[in-house]
This record gives C-alpha cells, sequence and structure tokens, in this order.
C-alpha cells in the first residue's frame, strides 16, 4: 500500500449507510492491511453528537471476521477508533467544510476520498460547499474522488442534469458511481463463469439459450421507509440499476481486454440494444396487508407515511429484448418484488430442448438444462442436468452440479462495499456507472416509466407474503414460454 496521505470523508457519517455499510468495510479494509500507513476519517454530518457518541455508535457494527480466531481486535478497533472523528456541519456550507478540514488536517495536496451517504437531492450543493472549501484536488496525484449512491435522478432528463451538475466540480475520472450489487462476489464471477470457461461462450446465445430471468425479491414491507420510497418505486429502485446492470453481464459481448475502459463499452453497447418495454410486456402490483394464524402484515397503503392514493408499484415484472444477432427472439424476464414469501435473487439461464429428444420419443419427459446464479440468500452456481436415476429401468430425473460458495471456499466472502471501497481507493472503475452507461440505462426505463406517471399502468393487488405477485405476472412468463420461480419450493428442495 502506497504511503501517500489518505483522507476519507464521509458526508452522511450519521444516517444508517454509513453506520451498517461504509464503516464496517473500511474496518475490515483497515485489518486487512489494505488503507495506508497514514490514513484518516472524517465523519460529517448535520446532527450535533459528541466524538464519543459517534464512535459508540459506529463500533456497534464493527466485526472481527478478519481477525485470528479467538482475537477479539480490541487493538484494531481502538487503532482504527483513533483515526475516525467526527464533524457537524450544513451539507451546502462551504464555511463548515473547510472549518471541518481545519479541525481535520485535511488538505488537497493529500488523496481524499468523499463519500456522499446523502439523498441525491443535496448532490450538487454538498459539491459545491466542497469546492467553496478549496478541497477538490486533481484527478491523479494526489487524487480527490466522490462516491455517489443511487438513485441517480428519476429518468433521463433529471439524470443528464445531475450529471452535468456534478460535472461543474468534478471531473467524469474523479465521479464513481456506486451500485452496491455490482460488488457482490457472485456477480463479479459472472465475467469469469462467462469469458474463463471455454464450454460457456459456444451455447450462450440464442440458438441454445431459450429464455433468461432475473428475479429479486424480499419478504420485507417498506418498514417506514415510505416517504423515499413512494418517491421512487420498485423499478427505479431495483430494476434501472441492479437489476439491469445484472442483464448487461449476462447478456454483453466479450471484452477485448480486462479493465473497466472494455468492460463498460461492452455494457453500453449492449444496453443500447435493448428494446424499452411497452405497456403490454410490464405488470405492476402493491402488495395489500395480508392475516395469517402467525402474524399481521399491514399493506403498503395503511403505512402512515404513504399517500392513500399512491400508485407507486411495490412489484413489477417485465420482458425485456435485446435486439442483437445473439440474442433475438430470447426474452430476458426481469421480476421484482417487495412483501413476498422469500428474500431472494435469482438469474436463471434456461437452455432449449434437446432436438429430436430420443428420451423423449421413448415417453419419459426429461427437464431442460438450467444454469442457475444464487446471489442471495446463499451465494452459490448451479446446474441443472438430467440423470438417470439408480435402478432397474430407464427413469430420468433432473439433478444439480452444485457449486455453494460457503462450502467450496475457505475464504471470507467480502461484503460488497468492501471490494468497491478499495477499487474507489486504487482507482478502478469497472464495478461503477460511467456516464453514457448510466444514460444508456435510462433510456430503457423513462418512457415505461412516464407512462405509469401518467395513469397508463396501474398496480394490482397482491397479498403480502405472495409466491408470484400478481396472477398477471404468471401470465406474462407463460406467454413468453416461462414459469415464475417459487423460491420457498426451490428452498425446499435443496
Amino acid at each position: 500500500m502506497s504511503d501517500s496521505k489518505l483522507n476519507i470523508v464521509v458526508i452522511g457519517a450519521s444516517g444508517h449507510l454509513a453506520r451498517t455499510k461504509i464503516y464496517p468495510a473500511l474496518f475490515s479494509l483497515y485489518c486487512q492491511g489494505f488503507l495506508p500507513d497514514d490514513f484518516y476519517i472524517a465523519g460529517y454530518a448535520r446532527s450535533s453528537m459528541t466524538q464519543a457518541t459517534f464512535r459508540e455508535r459506529i463500533t456497534e457494527k464493527l466485526t472481527c471476521r478478519y481477525s485470528p480466531e479467538g482475537d477479539d481486535c480490541s487493538h484494531n478497533m481502538e487503532a482504527f477508533l483513533g483515526r475516525c472523528c467526527y464533524h457537524a456541519g450544513q451539507y451546502d456550507s462551504g464555511a463548515d467544510f473547510s472549518a471541518m478540514a481545519n479541525e481535520a488536517g485535511l488538505s488537497p495536496k493529500d488523496n481524499t476520498l468523499f463519500y456522499l451517504a446523502v439523498p441525491p437531492s443535496v448532490f450538487y450543493p454538498v459539491a459545491e460547499a466542497i469546492q467553496d472549501a478549496g478541497l477538490v484536488g486533481h484527478a491523479e496525484d494526489p487524487w480527490t474522488r466522490i462516491v455517489i449512491e443511487k438513485p441517480f435522478g428519476r429518468d433521463r432528463v433529471s439524470s443528464d442534469e445531475l450529471t452535468e451538475l456534478m460535472g461543474q466540480v468534478f471531473s467524469e475520472t474523479q465521479v464513481f458511481r456506486i451500485d452496491h450489487y455490482l460488488g457482490k462476489e457472485v456477480i463479479q464471477n459472472l465475467v469469469v463463469l462467462r469469458f474463463a470457461n471455454l464450454i460457456f461462450e459456444p451455447i450462450w446465445n440464442r440458438d441454445y439459450i431459450e429464455s433468461v430471468q432475473i428475479t429479486w425479491q424480499e419478504n420485507k414491507s417498506i418498514e417506514g421507509r415510505g416517504g423515499y420510497f413512494d418517491e421512487v418505486g420498485i423499478i427505479r429502485d431495483v430494476m434501472q440499476n441492479h437489476l439491469l446492470q445484472i442483464l448487461a453481464l449476462v447478456a454483453m459481448e466479450p471484452p477485448s481486454r480486462l479493465g473497466a475502459t472494455h468492460i463498460q463499452d461492452e455494457k453500453v453497447r449492449v444496453l443500447k440494444c435493448i428494446s424499452p418495454p411497452g405497456v403490454d410486456e410490464v405488470v405492476t402490483g402493491q402488495f395489500v396487508g395480508t392475516t395469517s394464524d402467525k402474524y399481521t402484515v399491514m399493506g403498503y397503503k395503511d403505512d402512515p407515511t404513504v399517500p392513500d392514493d399512491s400508485n407507486t408499484p411495490t412489484y413489477a415484472a417485465t420482458v425485456m429484448h435485446v435486439v442483437n444477432r445473439r440474442w433475438d427472439g430470447v426474452p430476458f424476464l426481469m421480476i421484482a418484488g417487495k412483501g413476498m414469501d422469500a428474500s431472494a435473487n435469482e438469474i436463471r439461464i434456461q437452455f432449449r430442448d434437446v432436438p429430436a429428444n430420443m428420451f423423449r420419443l421413448a415417453g419419459e419427459n426429461p427437464s431442460r438444462n438450467a444454469l442457475v446464479i444464487n446471489v442471495q440468500p446463499d451465494a452459490s452456481i448451479y446446474f441443472e442436468i438430467v440423470a438417470k436415476v439408480p435402478g432397474v429401468g430407464m427413469k430420468l430425473d433432473s439433478r444439480l452440479l452444485d457449486l455453494r460458495y460457503a462450502s467450496a471456499f475457505n475464504e471470507i466472502i467480502p461484503d460488497a462495499y468492501e471490494d468497491l471501497l478499495l477499487d474507489v481507493i486504487n482507482g478502478e472503475k469497472s464495478l461503477f456507472i460511467r456516464e453514457d452507461e448510466l444514460a444508456a440505462s435510462w433510456d430503457v426505463f423513462t418512457p415505461l416509466l412516464k407512462e405509469i406517471e401518467a395513469g397508463g399502468v396501474s398496480p394490482v393487488d397482491y397479498p403480502f407474503g405472495s409466491k408470484s405477485g400478481p396472477e398477471a405476472a404468471a401470465a406474462l412468463a407463460e406467454r413468453h414460454g416461462m414459469t415464475l420461480t417459487d423460491f420457498q419450493a426451490s428452498k425446499d428442495a435443496t
């Protein structure tokens, strides 16, 4: 690690994201020796708080998982917390940022990382205040970099406006748009799975693949976050970023080199090949309350933080079409929903039937092969194959060639924020979203979002705890030759 001093400024340090993700990730990097010897972490937010209270709050989420067995890592925590201080100030005040810099000894002559763990509405005021305080340095040697969290706008127009405003302070090289899903180990493995294994590339096309299903669901309500979620909705919150990024990695052409520019170029190319979904290829839903023997859960609009007349979807299913030679005619079914029966995120690559299958001609009904990537809750990759059941006669059944991360790897699986923060420090941008990539992703969904907001698509009710959301979603899948995944049944089977 370089001997250059590293200053990390976490803006919004009193919030949930900073406390549960950013500071634990920085502590993990420190325990592994990935931070330079000379580093300082300045927390900045509007709330008044003593240093002792702040350190107590962030300590609650620090873990010792990178310490030797039996070591409580208290000495590491003490040393790490000794580099962490808190400063209260207004987000739009250059004077407050300047005071913080003086107290903390920050200088544009040092490498400096600003992490904006704040709502997008204050991104630009914060950037202006940082500039007014004289804290914006160069892109390299020493560098200044800024990390911003989604959502990056509400549509193509607002996204372009935000990009232009941030560009008045920071160059594109300095801006790191973070999508934490790209830091997950299984998602990073998509590139390796596709391009480091000879068996997949020859069959990774319309001739062998019948459909692709990308599903994200939670068995949670909005938990009092209606003020935020009702402004965003499930499409902006999950589909336009997390799931579309996954689709791009599944569908992109092989990059010519392993590097940020080459990977991002291919993602942009494939995003530009996606036809914006029409209203006839989307189903939206909104969960309603349900009562069982064990619990009663209120519906989305029963939440006091949600307007009574809300039209915001908590569930959406849509079929995407990648119009190029590799994927023409292959439906990509994308599903995201809250208030479901299980929490899961899965990519299912469904292969076609074996042509003139002799077993089917003989009366058997063998299932088709499928490659399944489980992102959560259990990171795993498995391939569904057809095998003969031991015994007399020819009976076929589906079995799994299974790679479970927990059993296959002895290494600790890092949290996504650990990988991503280390990449920011190292200046590696392959897991971050480039300006033209962001624009292309908004082009896919902006027409549909406008239709929804104009009342052209209305959400239908589905009960909290549903297995598959609105009934119309199953019909949409069936229309394209697919069946919705029952995650609870899959869990029971394994």
